[in-house]
């Protein structure tokens, strides 16, 4: 008599999207009403100057700052779709391609590479030249590699991690950096960037989940023929993105000599211990970033388990929209805790939840409800992190202050990626555990940093 063995692929809960998509909705449309009465049992003055808001309509004195908002997020979001095509399909891609697990782990060490010995240096190009420049770059990159992958069948692997990563890093300052300099010198509120800091955050998350969407849609069932096709999406794309770069986007010409550049680097970012502990931090939070997207697959599927990634991948995302709607209401007034504060908490939870995967094995549902609140941490870290950088780092060095502070990151991340992936010499458990000592380190800075004391904001000389 021969027996069974039933074995089922493990899928989420469909109320996991329910409750992430209301939460989302209910946090973004309750906060305007939550901010009016505030204002209204305030001062007089405190309510007639109420920061302009992406859902406020019609008001005269608003409207270039609301449209200016507007046709950033717009070009954010087709850069972050951009992003998100290539990373869908990418180790099936490889696998597609016929490379081996050794050689797709070089591929990946040499992206790292390429992103420490020439990302690292992109934030000051983009200083110098202006960040509108390393936008078009950034777009130049990906239609080059849309063009050539429907043109070569089989692209160079290295090639195209290199082009990739050197993308990642534009994306990670330019478009930051871009708009900070282009809200001031347009003289909009500096109260709507904290609001366009966390729009940032919640529209690339989004707009990573409309990129699964459609790499999947235009790929289907077939893939031996339908492979290449995010390589067109991807290209209509870059070619939109450059013509709104071209026609929407303003920059006033600048001319910055290096000698002068450096000096200036040198006294108002190395010379402050305040941004010292600020690019900890940054340094930190980007290297568990990158080691949770290399590692999260392996756990999860661990002792053989089978799981529907491409299901999860969503969950992630969409945790961190919600943890992205969280900001404001901690920054509005609403609630007595400073940037620095929510900070040091966020970056704890996270190390810890970074220390129970790392010492402790976990069924899929409890690691999937654990990395949805790492990611609803990151949701409210990044626009808190860039709210402090307006606060701390010149406007003119702000490129060069968070591509340096990658520099750190990305040699940490190849070390691990030599010695633990590649030689099998360091186990998953111990670079997780690495990640987290970094996170609970970020805490004990931004806690550091809020007894330094917040620094007035000014107009900092232009370079």
């Amino acid at each position: 008599m021969g027996v069974v063995i039933e074995s089922s692929v493990w899928e989420p809960n469909p109320g996991l999207y329910i409750f992430i998509f209301f939460a989302s909705l209910f946090s973004i449309l309750a906060f305007p009403y939550a901010s009016n009465k505030y204002s209204s049992t305030g001062s007089s003055s405190s309510s007639s100057s109420k920061a302009p808001s992406l859902f406020d309509h019609g008001i005269s004195p608003t409207a270039s700052s609301l449209r200016f908002q507007r046709n950033f997020l717009l070009i954010y979001s087709l850069a972050s779709v951009m992003e998100g095509l290539w990373s869908v399909f990418g180790e099936f891609e490889l696998a597609y391609y016929g490379l081996s697990r050794e050689q797709m782990m070089f591929s990946l060490c040499v992206g790292f590479a390429a992103s420490l010995l020439i990302g690292s240096f992109l934030g000051v190009l983009s200083d110098v030249i202006g960040p509108k420049k390393v936008c078009f770059l950034f777009c130049i990159l990906h239609l080059f590699l849309g063009l050539w992958k429907r043109i070569i069948d089989h692209p160079s692997v290295l090639a195209t991690s290199i082009c990739l990563s050197l993308a990642a890093s534009i994306f990670s300052f330019s478009f930051e950096t871009w708009m900070v300099v282009q809200h001031e010198e347009q003289g909009h509120r500096q109260d709507m960037l904290s609001e366009t800091f966390w729009l940032m955050s919640f529209f690339e998350s989004a707009s990573l989940i409309g990129s699964q969407v459609l790499s999947n849609w235009l790929i289907g069932n077939n893939v031996d023929k339908n492979m290449a096709s995010h390589s067109t999406a991807a290209i209509f794309l870059a070619i939109i993105a450059l013509v709104c770069l071209l026609r929407g986007w303003t920059e006033t010409p600048q001319k910055v000599a290096l000698k002068e550049y450096r000096a200036s680097f040198s006294k108002y970012v190395f010379g402050d211990k305040r941004i010292w502990l600020l690019v900890w931090a940054q340094a930190c939070l980007h290297f568990s970033v990158a080691v949770f997207w290399i590692l999260w697959a392996p756990i999860i599927v661990a002792d053989g388990r089978e799981v529907h990634l491409g299901l999860i991948y969503p969950c992630f995302l969409g945790s961190r929209m919600l943890g992205s709607t969280i900001f404001p209401w901690l920054i509005s007034g609403l609630s007595s805790l400073r940037t620095e504060d929510c900070l040091v908490y966020a970056f704890i939870i996270m190390g810890l939840v970074l220390s129970i995967t790392a010492y402790d094995y976990q069924e899929i549902g409890v690691l999937v409800t654990l990395f949805c609140i790492f990611h609803a941490g990151l949701g409210m870290i990044f626009p808190s992190l860039a709210r402090l950088r307006t606060m701390y780092v010149p406007n003119a060095l702000r490129g060069g202050m968070i591509s340096l502070s990658q520099a750190p990151a990305n040699a940490a991340i190849l070390l691990f990626l030599v010695q633990g992936k590649y030689y099998n010499n360091i186990g998953n458990s111990t670079i997780i555990a690495f990640a987290a000592l970094g996170l609970f380190t970020a805490a004990g800075c931004m806690h550091v940093l809020k007894r330094y004391g917040k620094q007035p904001y000014h107009n900092w000389r232009k370079l």
